[in-house]
């Protein structure tokens, strides 16, 4: 094109949709929320696997403290005292009741310094569970929910870098229509120089009425304002494309847009499937769903009774020296229920019960007009990327069937066979052809991203859009 006298950066739609997708803010954005959602599901998951920790709580005491005697009085007396203790640990939280299964070891050790004596306690092993009898089981519901959130994450990721192509074809296309105003503003230029030169030696002879010379000028002047005010808008186009691609060197840079698409067409019944396989807005709808009957099932435990079971079974021993404390270890056992049962809440929880019954009932009637409005989406989209391939090819056969008539008129004029106003008929509706050309393309290119993004499928390639991911 050759509009600025620097050196341009020449870029393809698919060079701009490479750097956008890699580089741009918007793209790094949707880098890190989907590395979040990654973290999070890994942390999710770890709730579900054993759990080994080693603990130690060692003391020291020296001080006056009020100590209860045998015989029921108590005294002050100065503690002089250092107690080390470690513990190793187990645990695994089981998923279907909502518990936590524990297997410890542990030994402890009580050094009196005052009396100058040592003792031992050992537990060579304690195994135990814990959990919440009526309450909320937050690991079932967070095993049902996280995959699903996951899977949105995962699927909103890919279909962000879509909607991220769509915009960089957007931009694209905007500086390819800057681009072409300036080309065409300065070819119209050059053109009515010329023919304002020729005119008035013509007019010097007599050929044309000085209307027409003075007409000739005018175009001429338009032209020249045409050109300065294109100039303009390349720049703006410019920074802005710029901007979105995440480059920030100060360098110009040159749009080629392909005259040309390939015309395939995506059946609707297979598009409708592909989008209701893959879109991030199923898996929306479904962790709604589920949501709002974990918030059910959460407001229905806190109304009613409340019960907390611990049981404890193991072995322990004491001793003056640590290889004594392991030998003949005597059993213990621990249990402990914890009941609380509601009289009056003045209808708290139930009110909370119908509350998280209506959401349901609320949920359910958007996921199902969210579905509705989802699949007419896609079978507009689908009719529209079908009929754009057509119009392109209408639009092409158009600019040059314009630019061939423009040659024609020109020539007729510099014949003496036309007037102006012929010429500046063909004129404009060869920059019009050229326009409208470029807006076809733009219009192919952002439908086909759009469809991608709606359906997460390559229609090309017949592949799901997440299976080829960045790694991230």
């Amino acid at each position: 094109m050759g509009w600025t006298g620097a050196e341009a950066e020449r870029l393809s739609l698919d060079d701009a949709i490479r750097m956008a997708q890699a580089h741009s803010p918007e793209a790094q954005a949707a880098q890190h929320t989907y590395r979040a959602a990654y973290w999070s599901y890994r942390s999710f998951r770890a709730n579900y696997l054993p759990e080994v920790s080693l603990t130690s709580t060692p003391y020291l005491n020296r001080q006056i403290n009020r100590v209860t005697q045998p015989d029921g009085t108590e005294q002050f007396l100065r503690q002089n005292q250092l107690s080390t203790d470690v513990s190793l640990s187990v645990s695994q939280n089981i998923w279907f009741t909502g518990g936590n299964l524990f297997l410890q070891t542990s030994a402890q050790r009580m050094d009196e310094f005052s009396d100058h004596t040592e003792a031992y306690n050992t537990q060579p092993v304690t195994i135990g569970y814990q959990q919440s009898l009526f309450g909320y089981n937050s690991l079932k519901w967070d095993r049902r929910i996280e995959p699903v959130r996951f899977r949105e994450a995962r699927k909103s990721y890919a279909e962000t870098l879509e909607l991220i192509a769509s915009r960089a074809c957007e931009l694209f296309f905007d500086l390819a229509t800057a681009q072409a105003n300036l080309d065409i503003a300065r070819a119209n230029y050059a053109s009515a120089d010329t023919l304002y030169r020729y005119a008035r030696g013509r007019y010097n002879i007599g050929n044309i009425t000085e209307n027409e010379m003075l007409q000739l000028e005018l175009n001429k002047l338009t032209e020249e304002t045409n050109m300065m005010q294109a100039s303009i808008e390349v720049e703006d186009a410019m920074l802005t494309f710029r901007s979105f691609l995440g480059i920030r060197e100060d360098e110009p840079i040159e749009v080629f847009p392909a005259d040309s698409v390939t015309a395939f067409e995506v059946p609707l019944d297979q598009a409708l499937e592909k989008a209701f396989a893959h879109s991030p807005d199923i898996e929306m709808y479904q962790r709604l769903k589920l949501e709002s009957r974990s918030r059910l099932a959460s407001a229905r435990a806190n109304r009613g009774l409340k019960a907390d079971l611990y049981v404890q079974f193991g072995l322990s021993q004491t001793a003056d020296n640590l290889r004594a404390s392991y030998r003949n270890p005597l059993d213990q056992q621990y249990v402990s229920l914890s009941v609380v049962i509601p009289i009056l809440d003045w209808g708290r929880g139930k009110g909370q019960v119908r509350v998280a019954k209506s959401n349901i009932e609320l949920v359910d009637t958007q996921v199902e007009q969210g579905l509705t409005d989802f699949e007419l989406n896609v079978r507009k989209m689908v009719r529209q990327f079908n009929l754009q391939a057509r119009q392109v090819q209408v639009a092409a056969r158009t600019d040059e069937t314009a630019r061939r008539r423009y040659e024609v008129a020109l020539r007729l004029y510099l014949m003496g066979k036309s007037t102006i106003l012929d010429l500046n008929a063909a004129t404009t509706e060869k920059d019009t052809a050229r326009r409208n050309h470029i807006e076809a393309l733009k219009t192919y290119w952002t439908l086909y991203y759009g469809l991608r993004s709606m359906t997460q499928y390559d229609f090309e390639r017949n592949c799901p859009l997440a299976d080829n991911l960045p790694e991230i």
